[in-house]
């Protein structure tokens, strides 16, 4: 109880405005004493940079790096459990995290003991996308009330506004606290799949949201960009990423296809410029995610980097990374914001990871590419009804981070029965360049389903310049079947989400597939790549290290360190940012398939990852968030 009373009095006393405009530069290795020593957001700032200024833990000591403390959420039973996607945020001596079973609690940063916790009411809508959760929002009232807010979205279409002190439901907000996110869809998509899974993004007053829908085939609850009012809770604003007759964009869709269509959604949440008071998302694919003969055109917003005002959500600017998409290539996360300094100048720059392996470079003020984007011509398909767009816009610089075509030189050779098996499946598929359309015969699509990037995105060291992203290299197999359709000549759904694997379970292409890769955004080059995780079996059998499938992102600080988790050896990891050597590693009790955060609490720095296994990797399942810090001294 003294505890809870102290830290209330804290939040009261505090004096620190949480700023959410761009910083200087701090040169990397020297620590901005600034105030900037918490974790604003999931990503970091609301720029989404993911990157500190601190400087404690460094490449000289991260080696000593000890577990200071570690907290179980309880939700795994019998050995059975889901997920844990969530980054803490932690604001004045808080960590905030939320759980695979979507409930929050506020932590003490530095010891781990529970201060509150919020278990969210039964709800009788299904949880869109497995019910997962990567985290909540913290608002301030900007007046001098002391109002303090976590925003907390779930995936069965509820955002819930907590007393940041208490955790006690707002009254004031929605209805007894909880907005009910389907009141304001209309009626005949209100009880399909649709809901949060990534965090909320704070712009000034106002909630800012993407979600989880349906991606067909069939009807699907609307991909759009919502923002509601922070303190009441009411919609202020609806952004249709499928644009409606006399909105631009709707000449992109063929006659009525943009009708009751869904995907085109910020499910990977969303990134903000205080200054200007703009949102920035990557817009997923639209439904259906394979087959697109039904809403033929390049399909606007699908697959766009885009730029809202936050007070009205009027379109700012777009830039399509894919036309017409069909391999289920979504903007699996928002764009950093950061200042490059490039040819002398600073500039402001949206830099957007995608599953394909490449990274767009955008103006922020413009969206104008930095580097040259140059329209290639793609192989057309030859499915029935189906219109593939014949070009797609390729980045010249930087290149690709991940493989973006699948050869016969490219089937794996990590053993003879694996090359010979995966060859004679090779030769009866559809294979080639990244762009590959869907077949009936069987296509390999390369990067897979879950890229390239994923949801956790990159980070940035503004001191050097280089972006911090890991990246998959795990091919999968779509495969087109008729099905019977009323409305349509033709529709198709594919056999699965099947991997491309050898007899073993491993990928069918060669090495490396999982990696790290440090990007140069100066002059536009991969600074360094290596593998991210092994297998122990290859690694007994004398095969050198071939990096894993992997979930979870990076952060990088002022100190020369990446910090991950992520790959299925279930190891957290510490990085030289310059050089990419290996400087830390420490076995998880289950997979830490999450982005972790850094503060500094009590003049230490702390390092915190959710170790919650489970998930796509199907690991063991796991219940903990692990803080990692210094020794004390004695």
């Amino acid at each position: 109880m003294l505890q809870r009373v102290f830290l209330c009095v804290l939040f009261l006393a505090t004096t620190v405005t949480l700023s959410c405009h761009a910083t200087p530069d701090p040169p990397t290795g020297e620590e901005v004493d600034d105030g900037l020593t918490e974790w604003l957001t999931v990503g970091g700032d609301r720029e989404c940079s993911k990157y500190s200024p601190l400087t404690q833990i460094n490449k000289d000591n991260v080696k000593d790096l000890t577990v200071a403390w570690t907290f179980h959420t309880g939700e795994v039973k019998n050995g059975k459990g889901k997920t844990i996607e969530c980054t803490p945020i932690m604001i004045d001596g808080v960590l905030f995290i939320t759980t695979a079973n979507r409930r929050v609690f506020a932590l003490d940063a530095a010891t781990g003991k529970e201060i509150w916790s919020f278990d969210p009411p039964e709800s009788k809508y299904p949880l869109a996308s497995g019910g997962v959760n990567r985290g909540v929002a913290y608002w301030r009232d900007g007046s001098d009330s002391g109002v303090a807010r976590i925003f907390h979205g779930t995936s069965d279409g509820r955002l819930f506004s907590l007393d940041a002190r208490t955790g006690e439901l707002d009254q004031k907000f929605g209805t007894g606290g909880v907005k009910d996110l389907r009141e304001d869809l209309e009626p005949h998509v209100q009880d399909l799949s649709y809901g949060p899974t990534s965090a909320p993004a704070i712009c000034r007053d106002r909630v800012v949201m993407g979600f989880s829908c349906g991606e067909g085939p069939g009807i699907a609850a609307p991909g759009d960009i919502r923002a509601f009012d922070a303190r009441t809770g009411k919609q202020a604003w609806r952004f249709h990423t499928v644009p409606r007759p006399g909105e631009h964009g709707n000449n992109t869709w063929a006659g009525d296809s943009w009708k009751m269509r869904g995907g085109a959604n910020a499910w990977g949440g969303l990134s903000v410029d205080e200054k200007r008071g703009w949102v920035f998302a990557g817009l997923g694919s639209a439904s259906f995610d394979f087959y697109g003969g039904d809403r033929k055109g390049e399909n606007l917003f699908a697959n766009c980097v885009i730029a809202l005002d936050g007070e009205t959500g009027k379109r700012i600017w777009h830039y399509q990374t894919i036309h017409h998409d069909l391999w289920d290539h979504d903007l699996p996360t928002y764009p950093n914001l950061v200042t490059l300094k490039k040819d002398g100048r600073e500039i402001e720059v949206a830099v957007q990871v995608t599953k394909q392996g490449y990274v767009f470079v955008l103006d922020r003020q413009t969206g104008n590419p930095i580097y040259p984007v140059v329209e290639r011509k793609m192989p057309a398909s030859n499915v029935p009804g189906e219109a593939s767009w014949p070009t797609q816009p390729i980045p010249v610089k930087p290149p690709p981070f991940v493989k973006i075509e699948f050869t016969e030189d490219d089937i794996t050779d990590i053993s003879q029965e694996a090359h010979a098996t995966v060859k004679e499946q090779w030769k009866k598929l559809v294979a080639g360049p990244s762009f590959t359309p869907p077949s009936l015969e069987g296509s390999v699509c390369i990067p897979g389903f879950h890229g390239g990037a994923t949801w956790s995105g990159a980070s940035y060291d503004p001191g050097s310049g280089r972006l911090f992203v890991n990246g998959n290299n795990v091919p999968n197999v779509v495969t087109l079947v008729p099905r019977e359709s009323k409305d349509q000549e033709h529709s198709y759904g594919i056999t699965g989400y099947n991997k491309f694997l050898d007899p073993q379970g491993y990928p069918a292409i060669k090495p490396p597939w999982g990696t790290l890769s440090s990007i140069d955004l100066r002059r536009g080059e991969i600074a360094w790549q290596e593998p991210l995780g092994e297998y122990a079996a290859l690694k007994k059998a004398g095969i050198p290290k071939t990096g894993t499938e992997n979930f979870g992102g990076t952060i990088t600080t002022a100190g020369g360190l990446v910090f991950i988790g992520g790959s299925m050896d279930e190891k957290f990891h510490a990085f030289d940012a310059a050089t990419g050597e290996t400087l830390f590693e420490y076995q998880l009790s289950a997979g830490g398939y999450a982005t972790p955060c850094t503060y500094r609490v009590n003049d230490r720095q702390y390092v915190v990852i959710a170790a919650g296994g489970a998930g796509k990797p199907g690991t063991r399942p796991g219940d903990a968030f692990v803080a990692f810090a210094l020794p004390r001294e004695e």
